[in-house]
């Protein structure tokens, strides 16, 4: 810094220089502050300056970083407008019962986490006392992302309130007997209460993006006026890690959503020790955040520091704390003062100059409880803050002490993530440091009482004030139940009397089925198509002149392809959502509209269509999670099954996404053949999803692109599409019928399997004399949901025949299942099957090949099929075994 400045970088070279002159005399100044008072004191005005400059809003790139201090000082805090002494009474009643209720419940071995919310404590109640808006004023309220471990102080929170008893809290994690308490946030659990699963981590904070992208979404469409809504992500610094957790900050950003705000607790410590040991995870995620685009809020010290940062005249206290990694500052709140004088501020003259002038209780106040993050006032100002910045979401890092309050024994220790209770005496120390009557006398047989000040306390008194100035309690999750009307039938009509001699693949049966459900006059505008991109790989084109794709901003461009039918037409009340290559974002939406009938309580039909092989397998998690938040609409696996996506190969070859969509229970998995099937199956789904008792379950259809003529639907076969298995055709319907005394067959296809089982239908009868009946299995997932349900009722006494049992029931023959997927998809239903069951399938990795060839290596073609068949029949003695021998040599297997 001290040497002239000399040529400026090349990049700047292509920028001219209006007034040379002008340039050289700020670069002499600045190596004149270099010289005269030092290269810090030049790196200081600098890092000033940069940050006047983008206060001021020059376009300047911004600093990634920022000192290691706290972005609002103390002489900037606003007012506090709440009862201090209050508010922390509260603050130790819910601190107390939280652990109390996770201690007491050790005694059974059902777990749970103590210091999660003793450290973020303060960054909740603040919440909660003045800034969360309930669901009973204007609008949605607020949308609340709780952070999972910290759990057991919202309940605490809610035993104060009255809103959950006693014996509840004690039911903590035992849930089987009812009137317990699940361990996290789980709506499908505790639907009154919890309104967004955030276990597993890394979900919640993506969630949080785009459900407020999705309240802007409904702001834009006019579907619901979500201006006063806001998004509060509550997360931790070692959650950062998920990958989840920062994949969609850039679109936060960039679609200016200061309707959210992340508060992540930065107690400095993972699961298992230090989240930055050598590092400073602040820093790294003030850096990540700034450089996305968003408002960075740094609340790192409590007020004992400002005496310390006022005497920090030379900037050395600064510096020095922004060189300690993480794991050290984790220590420095262990250890005594002796070793901070020692380690801290022995390190240079100015440092001890200044440790000097400090009393040992004020240095144990700082580096072992004074943190910003366990301060009212300061959360108050930040999250002030934050809802006051525009144009960009905002998030506050929190600076903690995992543990607070909890006693030396916790505070700060690698395991505390995995200490489960508290002794007797530990108690007593804590009560004693919170001030709370509690007398020794309350300990019986050595157990912890839970506390409570009375229901016409002053300290109920207030927080139920507090909460019905603000709308209520929270969190809670409300629902206003709205019945859909259901579509007119000229919709399903099309698909129903089937394409005539035209080939239409079914992806474009399901497109062309949506495309005319969304110009329905009653339901139309709140269809939610979602596709991660590849929305011409689909067939959906043709919505996005008609429909629009959603952007805030509108179309800002003239698009390239203006001039043609189907030109690409962004709009800001946009229906489409065209997520980019993101399928985790595209689930995030689809949770938010699946889930926007409890939310906003405005009911929303989203469909999401992808690559079958990039749903379950890439975003399973994001599956189980729409279940446990109770969303519903249609998940859509197009170019499904692992043959049908010629050329393509191993990674985009489908055959097991309905063995994993099977273990979901509230997903119904449909792999319908022919376009009337999905007409049946979307209309009973609109029924049982949005109609007078609408049901909590989610559709998986898969559907193909491989152009076939689609039939008109048979008569009186409804029930069975939607149970999941019906008769499509038979034998004695074939032109070449075979022989009444012929060999019989019953031959099962989902999907495209389909139209390999009826061309093998044809070869039996001609080459070989078999009579083999057809039957569309839509559903192999349904016809085992059937069968548990029979298998469970017998347990009770209830004799209930399973549906696929009684459907087959008397058909002659073995039964040949065939499918594109697995064997294990159709084998689910064999125990129930009162025939001799075997199945065909595409087991192993998928290759690149045409549809033929790739059937032939899986052997699922119609040819592989009669030699299938040929076998089961030679076993149970009705053809000969040579029959098998020479159909192999007849077809080239």
């Amino acid at each position: 810094m001290s040497d002239p400045v000399g040529k400026l970088p090349s990049e700047l070279d292509q920028l001219p220089d209006r007034d040379s002159e002008e340039t050289a005399e700020w670069a002499a100044s600045l190596d004149a502050v270099a010289k005269a008072a030092g290269t810090r004191r030049a790196e200081y005005l600098l890092r000033r300056t940069l940050q006047h400059a983008e206060a001021a809003g020059l376009a300047l790139p911004k600093l990634l970083e920022t000192d290691y201090v706290n972005t609002i000082p103390t002489s900037a805090e606003p007012e506090f407008p709440g009862d201090e002494e209050m508010e922390a009474k509260i603050t130790a009643w819910n601190r107390w019962n939280a652990a109390a209720m996770v201690t007491r419940g050790s005694k059974y071995g059902v777990g749970g986490h103590i210091a999660t919310f003793a450290s973020a404590a303060w960054l909740y109640e603040t919440g909660f006392q003045h800034f969360f808006r309930g669901k009973e004023a204007d609008g949605s309220g607020d949308q609340l992302y709780i952070q999972g471990h910290a759990s057991p102080g919202i309940y605490a929170r809610a035993f104060l309130d009255g809103r959950i008893s006693e014996q509840q809290l004690d039911n903590f994690r035992q849930e089987s007997g009812g009137n317990g308490l699940p361990s996290y946030p789980h709506p499908r659990r505790l639907p009154w209460l919890w309104e967004f699963p955030t276990v597993s981590m890394g979900l919640g904070p993506l969630s949080a993006i785009y459900q407020a992208r999705f309240n802007r979404y409904l702001q834009n469409r006019n579907i619901k006026d979500t201006s006063h809504s806001h998004v509060w992500a509550f997360l931790g610094d070692g959650e950062m890690d998920e990958p989840e957790s920062t994949a969609a900050l850039a679109l936060a950003s960039r679609e200016q959503l200061d309707n959210l705000t992340f508060v992540i607790n930065c107690n400095l410590q993972r699961l298992d020790g230090p989240v930055r040991a050598n590092f400073r995870v602040v820093q790294e995620l003030e850096a990540q955040f700034r450089g996305a685009g968003w408002n960075v809020i740094k609340t790192l010290w409590g007020s004992a520091w400002d005496e310390l940062f006022q005497l920090d005249t030379t900037g050395a206290l600064v510096r020095r704390i922004r060189e300690v990694p993480d794991a050290q500052f984790q220590t420095y709140a262990t250890r005594d003062v002796a070793y901070i004088r020692q380690h801290f501020f022995g390190v240079s003259a100015e440092l001890v100059q200044l440790a000097g002038v400090l009393s040992d209780a004020k240095i144990a106040e700082c580096f072992h409880t004074s943190r910003g993050g366990h301060e009212p006032r300061k959360v108050y100002a930040a999250y002030k803050a934050a809802l006051a910045h525009k144009g960009a979401p905002t998030v506050i890092l929190a600076q903690t002490v995992k543990g607070h309050t909890l006693g030396a024994g916790f505070e700060s220790k690698n395991a505390n993530h995995q200490m489960k209770k508290l002794t007797v005496d530990e108690f007593k120390d804590m009560r004693d440091l919170l001030g709370l009557p509690i007398p020794d006398s309350a300990f019986v047989d050595g157990k912890v009482p839970y506390g409570h000040p009375g229901a016409d306390s002053p300290e109920v008194r207030y927080l139920q004030e507090r909460r019905a100035a603000l709308g209520g309690p929270a969190p809670a999750r409300k629902v206003h139940h709205v019945a859909l009307p259901a579509p007119a039938d000229r919709s399903f009509a099309p698909l129903i009397k089937g394409s005539g001699k035209q080939e239409m693949a079914t992806t474009m049966a399901f497109v062309r089925l949506v495309k005319d459900l969304m110009r329905d006059k009653e339901t139309g505008r709140r269809w939610v198509p979602i596709v991660p991109d590849e929305a011409r790989t689909f067939g959906m084109e043709s919505l996005f002149p008609s429909a629009g794709i959603y952007s805030p901003l509108g179309q800002t461009y003239e698009p390239v392809d203006r001039d043609q039918l189907m030109y690409y037409k962004e709009a800001k009340d946009g229906q489409i959502l065209n997520e980019g290559i993101t399928e985790a974002g595209a689930m995030a939406d689809f949770i938010a509209a699946c889930t926007s009938y409890a939310t906003h309580g405005e009911p929303m039909i989203p469909f999401y269509i992808f690559y079958s092989m990039f749903g379950w397998q890439r975003t399973a998690d994001q599956m189980w999670q729409l279940a446990d938040q109770l969303g519903k609409g249609f998940i859509v696996g197009a170019t499904a099954g692992r043959t049908t996506l010629t050329g393509e190969g191993l990674q985009h070859a489908d055959g097991h996404s309905h063995l994993i969509a099977s273990t979901n229970p509230a997903s119904l998995n449909y792999d319908p053949a022919f376009a009337y099937e999905i007409a049946v199956i979307v209309k009973d789904g609109l029924r049982r999803m949005y109609g007078e008792q609408p049901e909590d379950v989610f559709y998986y259809l898969t559907v193909y692109n491989e152009p076939k003529v689609q039939p008109a639907m048979p008569e009186g076969v409804e029930e069975g599409i939607l149970k999941g298995l019906y008769r499509f055709n038979t034998a004695a319907a074939l032109e070449a019928a075979p022989a009444a005394d012929a060999p019989k067959i019953q031959l099962m296809a989902s999907g495209t399997a389909i139209h390999w089982v009826l061309e093998a239908q044809q070869l039996l009868a001609a080459d070989w004399n078999v009579a083999a009946d057809v039957w569309s299995a839509t559903s192999w997932g349904e016809l085992r949901r059937d069968a548990l349900e029979c298998d469970e009722a017998l347990l009770r006494g209830e004799e209930r025949t399973p549906y696929v049992t009684r459907v087959l029931e008397g058909a002659p023959g073995p039964v040949l299942a065939v499918s594109d997927w697995m064997r294990q998809v159709p084998d689910q239903i064999s125990q129930w099957v009162p025939q001799d069951y075997s199945s065909l399938g595409t087991d192993g990795f998928g290759l690149s090949d045409t549809r033929e060839g790739a059937r032939r290596h899986f052997g699922v073609d119609a040819q592989s099929i009669v030699v299938a068949a040929l076998a089961q029949l030679a076993r149970r003695g009705e053809v000969p075994a040579s029959a098998v021998k020479e159909a192999r040599e007849r077809y080239g297997l």
